[in-house]
């Protein structure tokens, strides 16, 4: 049994029954998996709503366990956006941070947007191939 951070998209993909993520999640469930998710999650969420949509999303959200930002978190986010920046790299400010909550929780992260978390460091759960 592990806590697994969600990223936004696989959210997404769930309350709007894409891409075969809300089987794929009841199937983490019953095998004892738990699902967090952080601030940064909760407004990407909230900014892509659409009319008639918050009912589900809060059920769903309210199903989920919430883990903070810290400061020492919003550093190492700040430092991760600043490394791959000098990699070359341009990483979004939502996306470091959702990494470094994964990394500092010591906990995967389940995201099928692997260039948005390139660090090496980071254990990316892994996700089934897009079901149609």
């Amino acid at each position: 049994m592990a806590v697994i951070l969600l990223d936004s998209s696989v959210i997404f993909d769930h309350l709007n029954g894409r891409l075969g993520r809300t089987e794929f999640l009841e199937q983490l469930l019953e095998q004892g998996h738990i699902f967090a998710c952080c601030p940064v999650n909760l407004t990407e969420i909230y900014a892509g709503l659409r009319g008639g949509e918050e009912s589900k999303t809060e059920v769903f959200l309210s199903t989920l366990e919430y883990l903070p930002v810290t400061p020492e978190i919003a550093r190492y986010a700040g430092h991760l956006k600043r490394l791959w920046q000098k990699k070359g790299h341009t990483l979004s400010y939502t996306d470091v941070t959702i990494a470094s909550v994964a990394l500092t929780n010591r906990i995967p992260l389940l995201s099928d947007n692997v260039k948005h978390f390139p660090m090496r460091e980071i254990h990316l759960f892994p996700l089934p191939q897009r079901a149609k």
